[in-house]
Order: C-alpha cells, then structure tokens, then sequence
C-alpha cells in the first residue's frame, strides 16, 4: 500500500518516530498512538469539511457548591470585568489589502522563504502574495487552535471538581468562542483565505479530546497550547502593522493571559500535593512529549504544496523552515511562556530536566510563570 505523501517524507526523515519515543514512556507513547494514527497517517482532518473525534470525560456535579478557592474566584471576577464582543469593539469598516507590495502584513526578513530563489525572483505583487498566504496559514492555526480550546474548556468545566474552577471555566468557553468569532472573521472577511489544520496540531487536539483525565485536557490546553498561542499571538502583533489586526491581537491576548493563569492556578497545588508520584511523573512525560510536538512542526506544508513543490523537495522546504528566523522567533517565545510554567506546576524535575536540557529548551527556564505576568508584559516585552 503506497503510504500518504506526509507520512512517507516522516518516515524517510525519522521525525515521526524520533518523536514518538521521545519521552521514552511507554504509557505515554501508547497514549498517543491512536491521535497520531488518525491525524499523520489517516489525515482525517486533511481537506475534510468536518471530523469526529470520541471526545472522552467525566462531568462531575458539586452539590455543595463550596467556594475555596479565593485565587480563582478572583480569576472569575476579572473575567467577568473584561468581556468584549467582537462585533463591535474591533472596527470591521477598516480596510486591509494583504497582498498590497507597499504594506506587507509582515516584514520579509520574518518570511521563512524569503531567501529562496523562487521568492527572490518573483515580482513584488507574486511575494506580496506569499506574505499573505504565510499570515493566513499562521491565522488559520491560530483559528483552529481555538476551536480545539473551546471544546477542551467546556469538557473541563464539566469535570473539573471545584465550583470556583467550574465557574471561571464558563468564563473561558465564552472567551474561546469569540476567539473563534473574530479570527474567522479576519481570515474570511479581510484576508479571503483559509488553511486546513496542521496535521501535528490535530494529533493534539485529538489525544486531549479522547483522554478522559480532566487534568490531562487542562495541561495540554491551558499549559502548552495556550502558552504556544501567548507566545505566537504576541510575536505576530509586534511585527505586523497592520491596525485592524492589532487591535484583534491585543484583545486575545488579554484573554489568554487569564487562561494560563487558569491552568497554573488549577494544576499546581493538584500536582503538587494530591497526586501520586507516578501519575506526576506521567504528566511529566507526556508534557514533554507534547512540548517536542509542537516545538518542530508547524511547518507550513501548505505553503510548501502551493509555492514550492515544484522547486525542491519536501525535506529540503523543512530544513528551510526549522533553520528560519521565523521558526526561532517561534520556538523561543514558545519556550518563554511554556517552560516557567511546567517548572512551577512541578512538572520540571530532575528526572525530565536533562531531555529538555538535550532538547535546547531550558533557556528559559528561570523566567517568570503565567500569574506573574501582565498583559502589557504580554504585549510590550521583547519575547
């Protein structure tokens, strides 16, 4: 049986197995095997219009309705305070022409490709193009990644067994579904371009979906994915210049700053003091494993089927992308929102330090965890 082009150039390249054994937990591989079965070999999200995922999860009833959480009772209040509705609090009458030579969405130096001799010798109009792709495949990322975040919060705000958790969750389901509002929104209406998922973000969606562990959705959503998102969203805003997606940037931001917040307020003292030992060090695992997943492969191989195919091959276009300024702008505000907060939910041991150490993604270790940030942190600071 001839295998599908994706997986035949993983397979060749060994990043899918490298990957897989990563961890080297065997629950934890097991675990993801059935995700990766169904997004890197089957591709049932590639070009389909919908996909059913056997979502997993208890939804647990508190019928005391006890409030002992004062932090997250506090999260709640400043949800509440800072709702916004994107229909009307962005300015939608702004026009914005992506594929304007004069005003890129993003500068050159960010593209991956920029250097390559197709773009080098395209007309202004053709690499205003490709910027305009580049933006709407990113954006189009972005936009599932909330989808999966809107699912992911409803099925911990049924789960999740404190009442002060369950209540800001809600906040958080409204939060992603204007999430998912205004970034289809841009793409459709601003940008008239849309990108199916990233194969490796569909394997983690799809493992957080089918766990049925309340706290497994939580760390892979609120701790990696959403960290990932604070890291790319905050990039993407400082090198655009583009008003109408700046504003949309920033109002996200601020909401995604909470959700961090959520998932650290939420997991540290779980982790911490009620769970056993060796579920922690599971945890820990399957954190990192998901940390490498998402760390190496968003590779925009869409792009590469659109612009490029023609002109190398798939592993050369990867070799391009990983040793880009585009990829090491993205891993290390990645790593900035990701790593401080695994340390202090405790999942940053001993044991596992030296595999991020082997991996380059303890740089960023002693800097400062989610509650600890502010949103104009957020938006000012460098990384």
């Amino acid at each position: 049986m001839e295998l599908p082009k994706t997986l035949e150039d993983q397979l060749r390249s060994g990043a899918l197995f490298r990957d897989a054994a990563a961890s080297r937990d065997v629950k934890v591989i097991a675990s993801l095997l059935g995700p990766a079965w169904r997004g890197f070999v089957q591709g049932r999200a590639r070009g389909a219009e919908r996909t059913t995922v056997a979502a997993q999860g208890d939804a647990t009833f508190d019928w005391t309705y006890r409030r002992a959480f004062p932090e997250l009772s506090r999260l709640y209040e400043a949800a509440k305070a800072s709702q916004w509705n994107g229909a009307v609090d962005l300015d939608w009458t702004r026009d914005v022409d992506p594929r304007n030579p004069e005003a890129p969405l993003v500068p050159e130096s960010f593209l991956p490709f920029a250097r390559l001799d197709p773009y080098r010798k395209a007309t202004p109009a053709q690499r205003a193009e490709q910027s305009h792709a580049l933006v709407a495949w990113l954006l189009s990322q972005f936009l599932h990644g909330e989808q999966g975040a809107l699912f992911a919060a409803a099925q911990v705000s049924a789960a999740v067994p404190w009442l002060d958790a369950k209540l800001y969750g809600s906040t958080q389901v409204v939060d992603e579904g204007r999430h998912v509002e205004v970034f289809h929104g841009y793409l459709t209406r601003k940008l008239g371009k849309l990108y199916s998922i990233d194969e490796n973000l569909y394997v983690v969606m799809d493992a957080l979906m089918t766990d049925a562990r309340w706290d497994m959705k939580f760390l892979g959503m609120q701790i990696l994915i959403e960290g990932l998102a604070l890291g790319a969203f905050g990039m993407l805003r400082r090198l655009t210049g583009e008003p109408l997606l700046r504003d949309l940037l920033r109002l996200v931001i601020a909401d995604e700053a909470r959700h961090v917040h959520f998932g650290v307020l939420a997991l540290e003292e779980h982790y911490k003091c009620e769970l056993p030992e060796r579920d922690r060090r599971e945890r820990e695992d399957w954190a990192f494993e998901l940390a490498i997943l998402l760390r190496n492969r968003f590779l925009g191989h869409e792009l590469y089927d659109e612009y490029y195919g023609h002109a190398m091959t798939r592993a050369a276009w990867d070799e391009v992308v990983l040793g880009s300024g585009m990829m090491a702008i993205f891993r290390e505000t990645m790593l900035r929102r990701v790593v401080p907060n695994l340390r202090r939910i405790g999942l940053l041991s001993d044991r596992i330090r030296p595999r991020y150490e082997k991996a380059g993604m303890l740089a960023y270790e002693h800097g400062r965890a989610a509650p600890e940030l502010t949103t104009d942190d957020l938006l000012e600071e460098r990384g």
